[in-house]
């Protein structure tokens, strides 16, 4: 990826970091979220929560969780075993505020706003095999390393709200967003591995040039 993008002309200027490394930071922040009691510990899979009653089935974003592994939804003896349950080898969730709205102003498209509890549910912000969730893992790298401004896909909107609750949760100062456009095929399907979508590697074993992409881009 890294080949690809300066063949293309594009330069950067923060140095290339590997998650693997900074495991201590993602686990100061997830230990200050439970010492605050804005986690909890939750043993459904996917499926159970497609399951629940009112769980959409077909999203392109993750499921909208039902509250089952709520402490104020289990029995008195079982909040108590799970609250000494460790880190590891379970999935921890973030307990949205139910009916709060969250509001942020993006750089591209405008006034944002998501009701919490309706249009996304409590997230997860650590994982069962040990590793932070994608959303916390943004939050603390884009804290740690000074980001004023994130820029990404529209498809991340949704996931944008969810870092902003743990950006104040954790007493950090958000950076600006700007999200842009999906980058389409002639069809308008968004271009993405999973679809075995153009890349770049391709246009350049076809003989294209960083030049000629750039110019026809620009038209």
């Amino acid at each position: 990826m890294r080949e690809d993008m300066a063949w293309l002309g594009l330069q950067w200027e923060e140095p290339m970091i590997s998650q693997s490394e900074r495991l201590p930071l993602y686990v100061a922040a997830f230990e200050r979220l439970r010492e605050a009691g804005a986690i909890y510990p939750c043993t459904c899979s996917r499926k159970d929560v497609l399951a629940a009653a009112g769980a959409p089935h077909e999203m392109a974003d993750e499921p909208l969780y039902p509250g089952t592994c709520r402490p104020e939804n289990l029995p008195e003896a079982e909040r108590e075993r799970r609250a000494m349950w460790p880190r590891e080898n379970f999935t921890w969730r973030f307990r949205v505020p139910d009916g709060a709205p969250v509001e942020f102003r993006d750089e591209c498209f405008g006034s944002q706003r998501s009701i919490a509890g309706r249009e996304f549910g409590d997230f997860p912000v650590w994982r069962k095999d040990g590793v932070p969730s994608y959303q916390l893992a943004c939050v603390v790298d884009d804290a740690a390393m000074g980001i004023t401004e994130v820029v990404r896909g529209a498809d991340l909107l949704l996931s944008t709200f969810r870092q902003l609750l743990l950006f104040h949760a954790l007493g950090l100062v958000p950076p600006a967003f700007y999200h842009c456009p999906l980058v389409t095929d002639e069809k308008g399907v968004r271009l993405a591995k999973r679809h075995d979508a153009l890349a770049l590697r391709t246009l350049r074993e076809l003989g294209q040039t960083p030049e000629q992409l750039r110019t026809a881009w620009s038209q």
